[in-house]
């Protein structure tokens, strides 16, 4: 689980994946499988760290949530990073 985490840092649609193809804890944290593959192309950030912070019993609660925000801001900036280096690049 550490290598995934550490995976994750960088890369969370593979480390997604890799929690996928070895794990079922996606499954278990998300009932929908739309909504996990929405989260999968649009929110990856928010997805990994929402199924890391996710516990059986209490589901996410607490410190879980912060780090659930921390990944949306982690998606808008780099939605908005995106765009800004695109205008940038028209520009030149």
């Amino acid at each position: 689980m550490c290598f995934i985490v550490l995976i994750g840092a960088f890369a969370p649609r593979f480390a997604l994946v890799l929690m996928a193809i070895f794990s079922d804890r996606i499954s278990q944290a998300i009932d929908n499988w739309a909504l996990s593959l929405a989260g999968f192309f649009f929110l990856p950030f928010t997805t990994f760290f929402y199924v890391l912070a996710w516990a059986p019993v209490r589901h996410v609660s607490g410190l879980g949530w912060f780090f659930v925000v921390f990944g949306f801001l982690l998606d808008l900036g780099n939605y908005s990073n995106s765009g800004a280096y695109a205008t940038r690049r028209r520009r030149s």
